[in-house]
């Protein structure tokens, strides 16, 4: 008898946490062959809104590639039909980055920005001079319903030296690839950039070297809704790739980085103290372990202070043990750690790959990410601190 109610609680338990996610993005379904690439918002209305490339004919990178999303309107607990957000037709359109603008008095119930990059050639092909990322946003501002046409903001915040494609295209920076932080942009929320419109962001300069020195993170902004565009500098640290940010303080940003230099596999992380546009440091962070994988960081006020999430598989090998951390002092220390998804033994591959967040209120957070090597992107809510 008390097995048997022991065997029925581990089920009702073992049931409960499996409820607690769900899938939102298969591969091999809605006419995909695979996505990748997962981000998220919330709209003013509370919706959530989930975006993916979506990859019409294999998992590659390059391709036939959409942004696809969906929307929840109960917290993830059910997503709507898929809806194709950009179609470049054959070729490759990517790196949705989200933000909504709370704050533009034009548009009282919000504007959802979504801006992605779209390349005419494999990423390594790039890399070498041949061929060209763009970086362009549509907005919306009726919840993800209509989008407006696609505006090219590639001349405000990018390099590349390709007058053969684009007389305009003749920078002497030589930006080759160019990526968007896979995962969302934010908005400063105080301070005297209260407004600001961010996204992280990388590029690669010039030929390839070796570690990857080539790669180079930084971020574009807007601080009149989405009308013009200014680019950070560099941040002071060769190799660094994939990369999101977020406000830390009134004009503080904090950015965590992929280190495409290899070793140590640490994640990268850089301070600015002007609102995000120069970097007063950017170092490597040993509290970090990270496979050479993307992550997510999201941030919101407490009081005064901010609080600050910090999302990766903190493995320094696989893909895996995603691990979600909080902290009260900007990233020095982490006062909160979770493990969110694990590799059952003997798994091969990459059990928790590429992540967003998305806060759902003040003891909650979405998480949306890549599982079971890249066969589905999946939803779940963790309590917080």
């Amino acid at each position: 008898m008390i097995k048997t109610l022991f065997t029925l609680l581990s089920l009702t338990i073992s049931t409960q946490l499996i409820a607690q996610e769900t899938v939102v993005f298969q591969s091999g379904k809605d006419g995909y062959a695979s996505y990748r690439i997962p981000a998220i918002v919330k709209n003013k209305t509370g919706e959530l809104i989930a975006f993916s490339e979506g990859r019409v004919e294999h998992a590659g990178d390059y391709g036939n590639v959409d942004i696809v999303y969906k929307i929840s309107k109960d917290e993830g607990k059910t997503w709507e039909t898929l809806q194709i957000a950009v179609d470049y037709e054959k070729l490759q359109a990517g790196n949705p980055a989200p933000v909504v603008d709370l704050l533009d008095p034009n548009y009282p119930n919000g504007r959802i920005f979504l801006f992605y990059n779209t390349g005419n050639n494999h990423e390594e092909e790039v890399r070498k001079g041949k061929g060209l990322r763009e970086t362009w946003f549509i907005t919306s501002s009726d919840g993800a319903k209509t989008w407006s046409e696609p505006t090219n903001i590639t001349m405000q915040v990018h390099r590349p030296n390709q007058p053969s494609i684009n007389q305009a295209y003749q920078f002497k920076e030589d930006w080759r690839t160019y990526a968007n932080t896979p995962g969302h942009g934010f908005q400063f929320v105080s301070g005297p950039q209260q407004g600001r419109l961010y996204i992280a962001a990388n590029h690669s300069a010039g030929n390839p070297q070796t570690q990857g020195k080539d790669w180079n993170a930084h971020a574009f902004y807007s601080d009149d809704h989405g009308q013009s565009f200014k680019l950070s500098e560099n941040i002071p640290f060769p190799g660094s790739n994939e990369s999101i940010a977020a406000q830390i303080d009134d004009q503080a940003v904090y950015m965590s980085s992929r280190n495409q230099q290899i070793n140590p596999k640490q994640r990268i992380i850089s301070i600015s103290r002007d609102g995000g546009h120069a970097w007063e440091s950017a170092k490597l962070d040993p509290n970090l372990p990270d496979p050479i994988n993307q992550a997510s960081v999201l941030s919101w006020k407490k009081g005064k202070k901010f609080i600050l999430a910090h999302l990766n598989a903190a493995d320094p090998i696989d893909r895996n043990n995603l691990t979600l951390r909080l902290s009260k002092d900007q990233g020095k220390t982490w006062y909160f750690n979770k493990l969110i998804a694990k590799a059952p033994e003997g798994f091969k591959g990459a059990y928790s790959a590429y992540s967003d967040l998305v806060l759902l209120n003040k003891k909650t957070v979405g998480i949306l990410y890549e599982k079971n090597n890249y066969r589905d992107i999946v939803f779940s809510k963790e309590s917080i601190k």
